[in-house]
């Protein structure tokens, strides 16, 4: 089978790689069909260090979402992340030459001039813009527009988010996946993607935080009315809790995750204090019972940290209003015991675990945080493909309408002189 009318998201992560088809039904609608993961060993810190292992995590995700969904893929939108990702607020002004020269009625060409205004910031040779997201329009000094199109001023205004990558990393991520045997359609910022699927419009409306705690990265991303207003990556995440427990323990860095999922905890009120954890011996030697609060006392150390470098970000912005609508955890280390405890307590604000919004098809295996970053993918993915398909209509109807009145003249002018 044919892949259109699929929309499939790749999330290549530190730890691990995941992909995620989309289809639509019968009546439009967008259902997830086929998940499939596939540990990650190319990967630090978000960035492709081993070509080779990469593309084989890449090959089996999405080799394992086509067996679940019966549908053969062939290209893909694809998660960037990683230490390398800035962004940056930027402002653009112009004149507004307008549809009617008379009523300097703003046309989409104007928005368009607009933000490409705003988007002439100047980035060294070695970066990308991967994204340029209007925040708000100001018309003639009237603030906070959303959409300028049809009114009438003189000047138009933009405020833009504008993300940056570096070049080299973008372009090993696509040759991963290229080699693999898929083409990638677009490449999407993780945390907008996981933001898309766990978010709601309240909560982006008020000022919500979302942080994505990764394997090797904690991703962050500030909305502020409606917009993304900042995006920061700390090179902090759960593999790092694992490796401590690794190393404080004497074990290998896999039985150190086993332990970190089934038993770890970072709220100590959350635990039984008579509870025990069998920690497996090296070398032949006999499993050994210890308490659980000692993982505990591993484990909520370095989550403590990962959250205070993200408070000392959020704190330096300079924002108009308070983030009303608090911090939404998301991500494989969100599923950690206590995590949200542990955050509310050091940001001071309401937090919730942020699960996939449902979309359809296999609800239960994808309402996890585990997938967030995939699901979004899939759902921006497909944004996307709406919005082509609508500008290729509008094009079509121009080229109609261009076409008929070109007919029209034709027939005037046989009519008229021969």
């Amino acid at each position: 089978m044919a892949s259109e009318g699929l929309v499939v998201g790749l999330d290549i992560g530190t730890t691990k790689v995941c992909a995620i088809i989309g289809e639509r039904n019968e009546y439009g609608t967008l259902e997830i069909t086929g998940i499939g993961t596939s540990p990650s060993t190319g990967l630090r810190k978000g960035v492709v260090v081993n070509i080779e292992a990469t593309l084989r995590s890449v090959a089996a995700a999405i080799e394992s979402a086509e067996m679940m969904s019966g549908r053969e893929v062939h290209a893909c939108y694809t998660g960037i992340g990683g230490s390398h990702i800035e962004g940056i607020n930027s402002r653009g002004v112009v004149a507004v030459t307008g549809k009617n020269r008379e009523t300097r009625e703003i046309a989409q060409a104007d928005i368009d001039r607009v933000i490409e205004a705003a988007r002439a910031v100047v980035i060294p040779m070695d970066r990308q813009v991967l994204h340029v997201i209007p925040q708000t329009y100001i018309v003639d000094d009237q603030k906070g527009i959303r959409n300028p199109l049809d009114m009438i001023g003189v000047r138009l205004e933009a405020e833009v988010h504008i993300i940056t990558g570096s070049v080299t990393s973008a372009q090993n991520l696509v040759k991963c996946v290229n080699r693999a045997g898929f083409r990638v359609q677009d490449l999407i910022l993780q945390s907008l993607a996981a933001g898309r699927a766990v978010l709601t419009p309240e909560e982006k409306e008020l000022g919500v935080v979302l942080i994505d705690l990764g394997g090797g990265t904690t991703d962050i991303l500030v909305y502020s009315e409606g917009a993304p207003y900042y995006t920061a990556t700390i090179p902090v995440g759960g593999s790092q809790v694992t490796s401590d427990i690794s190393i404080l323990k004497n074990i290998s860095f896999e039985s150190a995750e086993k332990i970190k999922i089934q038993a770890g905890c970072c709220w100590e009120a959350l635990l039984d204090s008579e509870e025990d954890v069998l920690v497996p011996g090296v070398g032949g030697r006999p499993p050994v019972s210890i308490p659980r609060i000692q993982i505990l006392r591993i484990i909520q150390p370095r989550i403590e940290e990962i959250f205070h470098l993200a408070k000392e970000k959020i704190d330096k912005l300079n924002l108009i209003r308070p983030l009303a609508g608090g911090i939404v955890l998301t991500g494989g280390g969100s599923q950690l015991v206590g995590v949200a405890e542990l955050a509310a307590h050091i940001f001071n604000v309401p937090v919730r675990v942020g699960v996939p919004l449902s979309v359809g098809g296999l609800v239960e295996e994808y309402r996890n945080p585990t997938y967030a970053t995939a699901v979004g993918l899939v759902l921006e993915g497909a944004d996307r493909e709406v919005m082509s398909h609508s500008e290729r209509g509008e094009t079509r109807n121009r080229d109609r309408s261009q076409g008929s009145l070109v007919s029209k003249l034709a027939e005037w002018l046989k009519k008229e002189f021969f």
